[in-house]
Formats: structure tokens, C-alpha cells, sequence
């Protein structure tokens, strides 16, 4: 095989890269059992982000599939947090995120801690993770993100809304009362991601009748009418992956929606 700092990682053929996967994670549970630090930096701060990928997914299988390292995964996880290094952070952050679609609470102070990161690529990272974790381990992952819904950084406010959507789009009944919360938000930042997450949710089987239904309870109109105008239209730009037509869903919301704007 290749060095892996040899060609980048997509360049490499399939079989290569799969075992560049297998010899990350070998080195990575190597550097644990040894309580060192050498591949477990190299690999977090590598320019090549699916290096970094494969580091955090491997860091995540480790924690599941040995649980005498767990303590150290989540002791170097933990020093690692506060290196100057925003690539390592980032990785830092996703590998919690892997840990915490079986064990929130353990990595809970992770995504309390970049949700204020510096650097964008960290707060970044805290939004993917909460969308992942929050479709696994939907419970205390949503009751986490609640806590920051009104937080007085509107960009706080902002990565919640957009954190929660994967959960949405396969149970919109459990986020759609917290993404109510975000409609008369003073950001039009916050209501953009918030119009967003609501087209998101909207095309995927099932949930158009529950995000109307929803939508009726709503105070802010001229919020419902932008969320519908891109309901409507994320149907057609996800023509190939929505449940419905656009004329489907746009007929639908014209019988159900009624009288309520």
C-alpha cells in the first residue's frame, strides 16, 4: 500500500483506502494502549479531511468495541479539546460525536464547549454531531439542544436550529414545538435556518401533513408564508429524492393549509 501521505486519500484505489482505514484505527488503538499521542495528532490535524474522518470514525468504533479504553479515549478526547490546532478540534469534536450517538451524557460538555469555539470548522463539526447524535440517541441530545435555543448568541440559536434537523426529517414531532420557539426570533440569520430546516424536514416521507398541521399553530405569518414558498420549492430542487411531486405537495398544502395566513 502506498504511503498514505503519498496521494490524497480519495486518489488512493478502493482497496487501498481500506486499508488506510484499518491501519488508522490499528494506530490509533495502539497510541491508546501505550498512552501515547503520536498517530492519534497526526491523523486529527491531517490536511486531508477524510483522513480525519476516518480518524474520528475509528476513535468511534474503539470506544464501542473495547470498553477498557473508554476512559483514555475520553481522557485524550478531553486534552486534545483545547489544542491550538482548529483541525484537531474539529476531529476532537466528531469522534465525541460518534460516542455520543451511544453515550451522550459522557460527551456532553464537548458540544457545550464548541458550540463557543473560535473557529468555524469546530462550530461546524458541533452541528453535524448534534445531527447525527440526535438521530440516534434523539432524547437527551434534544434535551441539550433546548437549552440553547433562546441563548443570547444568535449564532448559538442558529447552529441548534440547523443541529436538529436530521432528527426532523424521519420524527418531526419531536422537533417541530422546539423550532416553533425560533419563529419570531430577532435574527434574520436564525429565521433563514429556521425556513430552512422546515423545507428540510417537509419533503421526506410522511412529514408535509405534520409540518402543515404544525405550521397552523404558528403567530408569525410572513415567517409561515417564506417556509411554504420553500417547502414548495425544496420539492422541486429534491425532485429526485422527495416523497411527493411539487404539484403533489404544493396541491396539498393549498387543500390543507385552508384559510390560516
Amino acid at each position: 500500500m502506498p504511503n498514505y501521505l503519498s496521494l490524497p486519500f480519495y486518489k488512493l484505489p478502493k482497496p487501498d483506502r481500506d486499508q488506510l482505514v484499518k491501519k488508522i484505527q490499528s494506530d490509533i488503538q495502539s497510541d491508546l494502549e501505550k498512552f501515547q499521542l503520536n498517530y492519534i495528532t497526526k491523523y486529527f490535524s491531517d490536511d486531508d479531511t477524510y483522513i480525519r474522518k476516518a480518524a474520528y470514525l475509528g476513535t468511534g468504533k474503539i470506544y464501542l468495541e473495547k470498553t477498557n479504553l473508554r476512559d483514555k479515549i475520553i481522557s485524550v478526547l478531553q486534552n486534545l479539546l483545547h489544542s491550538p490546532d482548529e483541525k484537531i478540534r474539529q476531529t476532537v469534536v466528531n469522534a465525541a460525536g460518534e460516542i455520543g450517538k451511544k453515550d451522550f451524557e459522557i460527551v456532553q460538555s464537548f458540544f457545550d464547549s464548541g458550540l463557543f469555539d473560535d473557529h468555524h470548522i469546530v462550530r461546524n463539526a458541533v452541528i453535524g454531531s448534534v445531527k447525527k447524535m440526535g438521530e440516534k440517541n434523539p432524547v437527551p441530545v434534544l434535551k441539550w439542544a433546548k437549552k440553547y435555543l433562546h441563548h443570547p448568541d444568535k449564532e448559538i440559536r442558529r447552529e441548534i436550529c440547523h443541529g436538529i434537523e436530521l432528527r426532523g426529517r424521519t420524527h418531526p414531532a419531536d422537533i417541530l414545538d422546539m423550532l416553533k420557539e425560533l419563529e419570531n426570533d430577532t435574527t434574520s440569520r436564525v429565521r433563514n435556518t429556521l425556513v430552512h430546516v422546515l423545507g428540510q424536514i417537509a419533503y421526506k416521507k410522511d412529514c408535509l401533513p405534520l409540518v402543515i398541521v404544525h405550521l397552523k399553530t404558528w403567530e408569525n405569518k410572513t415567517l409561515v408564508i417564506k417556509a411554504i414558498v420553500e417547502i414548495i420549492d425544496v420539492h422541486y430542487r429534491y425532485r429526485n429524492f422527495s416523497y411527493l411531486t411539487q404539484d403533489e405537495a404544493r396541491l396539498f398544502i393549498e387543500k390543507n393549509f385552508g384559510n390560516h395566513l
